[in-house]
């Protein structure tokens, strides 16, 4: 369960999926501080894309897509100069209701979007898998190795992971994260990676952790 308030990492070019892993390199002060307060405390954060012309003023609080994912921190290394690596693993989505100006870095308040599939959406998944790895097949640049799905990965986890894992613009991962709910978000997949084929689209082969 999300804590009401946790802080918030923007970045013009990450959208993070549930369950899916994220490894980052930590070097702004404030994000430093960020890191360091949640690994005293409950080791959340919140990934948020940011919008367009967010250059601008990317040293304040430019605007942020309001659905992200909360993440928590599995792995977390300082550096002698005070510079993180670490590892999220996604939690849940949020949307941001508000945002908390106590800090140097930013903080929000959220309202959890739990995605909780049914029966009828893991069937609906379950179906559709065999023509999502159909797809990706096709789409993958031909090399020495064909794309390596493991059956053992579950077809939700399958989902955000090739979301994430995918070489996608960055609008594209965040449409995908805000559909609603895990069958749509499939579906979605899908569709753009059916375009891709279409227009002849490739990509070197990624194989899915």
């Amino acid at each position: 369960m999300l804590p009401p308030t946790i802080p918030l990492f923007p970045l013009p070019n990450v959208v993070l999926f549930p369950n899916v892993f994220l490894p980052l390199h930590i070097f702004e002060p404030r994000y430093r501080a960020m890191v360091g307060d949640a690994l005293r405390e409950d080791r959340i954060i919140g990934m948020t894309l940011l919008q367009p012309g967010y250059e601008t003023s990317y040293e304040g609080r430019p605007p942020v897509y309001p659905v992200g994912c909360a993440g928590l921190i599995t792995h977390s290394e300082q550096l002698p100069d005070g510079r993180y690596n670490i590892v999220l693993r996604g939690m849940e989505k949020f949307r941001i209701a508000g945002e908390d100006g106590s800090r140097p870095y930013r903080l929000a308040r959220v309202e959890a979007l739990p995605e909780v599939a049914d029966d009828a959406a893991r069937r609906a998944m379950r179906q559709k898998r065999q023509r999502l790895e159909a797809i990706l097949a096709a789409t993958v640049e031909r090399s020495r190795h064909e794309p390596r799905v493991p059956a053992a990965v579950a077809d939700d986890d399958l989902v955000n992971a090739l979301a994430q894992y995918l070489p996608l613009e960055p609008l594209e991962r965040q449409a995908l994260l805000e559909c609603d709910g895990l069958a749509a978000r499939c579906h979605a997949l899908i569709e753009l990676l059916e375009m891709r084929t279409l227009a002849g689209t490739t990509w070197k082969d990624r194989s899915v952790h």
